[in-house]
Formats: C-alpha cells, sequence, structure tokens
C-alpha cells in the first residue's frame, strides 16, 4: 500500500525511501515532516512541491521539522533545494520549529534565525514539541 508520500516500500528498490514522512500535528496551515536518514532527491523534491503548492496559493509557510536522525542528503537533494531558493528566496517563509534530540542543530537553527530576521525560527529539544507547536500557532 502507498504511504503519504506516494511510496511504496514494500515494492520500492531504494534502501533510502521514506527518510523524509509527512507527519500531522494538529496545526492545518503547517507542512510537517520527520527526517530519519539521508535525504534523497526524489523526497526533497516531494516537500519542495508542497512549498510551492502553498506558495502559489499566496500562503506564508510555516515549517515544523522533526529531526530523529541525519544521514547527510543526496547530491541531488541538495542541487533541488538550491535551485527552489535561487526561484523563491526566503522571502514566503514565516515560522520554522525544528524539533530534535541534537543539540548542536538547536543552535544552528537559533543562528539562523539571526541571520534571517524575517524569518522567526527556534530549535526545541523533543520533550518540548508542544511548545514548537504552540510557538507556530502564535500569530
Amino acid at each position: 500500500m502507498d504511504d503519504a508520500t506516494g511510496h511504496n516500500p514494500k515494492t520500492s528498490k531504494n534502501r533510502f525511501i521514506d527518510m523524509i514522512k509527512m507527519i500531522d500535528i494538529g496545526l492545518v496551515d503547517a507542512i510537517a515532516y520527520r527526517i530519519e536518514g539521508p535525504i534523497t532527491e526524489k523526497e526533497m523534491k516531494m516537500v519542495l512541491a508542497i512549498f510551492r503548492k502553498k506558495i502559489k496559493k499566496n500562503e506564508k509557510l510555516i515549517i515544523y521539522q522533526e529531526v530523529v536522525s541525519i544521514g547527510g542528503a543526496e547530491f541531488g537533494a541538495m542541487i533541488e533545494k538550491f535551485k527552489f531558493f535561487l526561484a523563491f528566496g526566503l522571502s514566503h517563509f514565516s515560522k520554522i520549529a525544528v524539533v530534535t534530540h541534537q543539540k548542536w542543530i538547536h543552535k544552528l537553527v537559533d543562528l539562523e534565525g539571526k541571520l534571517f530576521k524575517r524569518i522567526e525560527m527556534r530549535g526545541f529539544p523533543k520533550e518540548e514539541k508542544d511548545q514548537a507547536i504552540e510557538f507556530l500557532k502564535r500569530g
């Protein structure tokens, strides 16, 4: 059976399938996903397609990322991300919450939040998932 990403894990020959999984955090306006391992080009395209769809509707991007583990990204995935930012920039992003047990990622997200002042960005420990969702809900 296909999952929300359109993949069928039983028939897939790609061992990295579903490293990005779309999740429901109970916030309709948010794009929420979990990262577990290396990111494939196909998965990056899937997430960026969701971003593009919201941008075409003139909606701001509210992002919830739950990082379980990062195993890198395929070169093609990074190229897709680069092409997206060249085409759309950062102006469509409103809020980004990153939830992870990896403290270095919290620090990186908080630094990015200081660099990109128009985007509210915060890193949260896994135990503070509810606070991350509340952060995204606040206008």
